[in-house]
């Protein structure tokens, strides 16, 4: 509809993600996309297409007063537009495009667009890439390889992969989240949301020793007494773990090797603190034995009978 402009609904939608609690950073990110798009519309209506780039770098220049209505073609032209000022990579294309296909799914829901026009703006086709991780076994050497003078290390990481907790989410753990009864940590994670973890009791054992009696506080002290921060947590798997093995590879090696064993999606995603269950199938592998198994078992030219 006329008069439905950018200005009016970006800043309603960005309300709508605080309300979802959506962490400020992903606010950010969306609202960046979003006013991009925005700009880049009213360019094309009021400047036309010719003017694009002598307008598309100045910010003084960056009016939304434009409708929100648009179709697949012209977002197909915006992103080829993007790619001829620079080489996007293809994974940030996918995120432009979903940005705008929440801000469009949002719109509709409102009543504002007669559909949303991303399904069928076609995506760049991203490289499969094999995520790495480690397995048990490799997990457990890890740990064993980290001598005892350095503990506190060594925790950090058998935390992290005992819980599959992120490292935000350990840095802000405190003695008070612990419930040494039940095996459980709360965790604090995105948008706010809290969780309880699972920790078995080995674990539970070797955090008792570290904090030596203390009952409140952070459960890792960095400097002046506050929680230890990520930058300390990177630097640490620098030091032990093989090159390229993260945090993050770690918690994708606890929800790998969760799954492998219990064939349970969805208490994989609740223990990872996912909203999408989707987000939690790419942490997800089937082992080489498990597939020839199967594939023996059921493919009919590996039938011998």
């Amino acid at each position: 509809m006329q008069g439905d402009y950018f200005s009016e609904w970006l800043p309603r939608f960005l309300h709508h993600l605080r309300m979802r609690n959506y962490s400020p950073g992903t606010i950010t990110s969306y609202g960046r996309v979003i006013r991009k798009f925005g700009y880049y519309l009213w360019i094309c209506r009021n400047k036309g297409v010719g003017k694009l780039e002598a307008h598309w770098h100045d910010p003084a220049n960056g009016c939304l007063d434009t409708g929100v209505n648009t179709t697949p073609i012209i977002i197909d032209d915006y992103l080829a537009f993007l790619m001829s000022l620079r080489d996007y990579k293809a994974t940030t294309l996918h995120r432009i495009i979903s940005s705008l296909s929440s801000f469009y799914r949002y719109l509709y829901t409102q009543g504002i667009v007669e559909s949303n026009p991303l399904p069928a703006v076609g995506r760049p086709r991203i490289k499969e890439k094999e995520l790495k991780y480690l397995k048990h076994n490799q997990m457990m050497r890890l740990l064993g390889s980290i001598p005892d003078t350095d503990f506190r290390d060594r925790l950090i990481i058998r935390l992290i992969y005992a819980t599959g907790v992120r490292v935000s989410e350990l840095c802000g753990m405190t003695l008070s989240d612990i419930d040494f009864d039940d095996y459980t940590i709360r965790v604090l994670g995105k948008g706010g949301k809290v969780r309880i973890v699972f920790v078995d009791d080995d674990t539970l054992e070797e955090i008792q020793k570290f904090t030596e009696g203390r009952i409140d506080g952070p459960l890792f002290v960095g400097q002046m007494g506050h929680a230890i921060s990520p930058r300390t947590v990177q630097h640490l798997f620098r030091k032990w773990a093989p090159k390229g093995i993260t945090p993050h590879k770690i918690r994708h090696s606890y929800a790998s090797e969760l799954y492998r064993r219990s064939k349970n999606l969805r208490v994989v995603q609740e223990n990872l603190g996912h909203s999408s269950i989707q987000t939690t199938e790419i942490y997800l592998h089937t082992d080489v034995d498990e597939r020839r198994d199967v594939y023996q078992q059921y493919f009919p030219l590996s039938r011998h009978d």
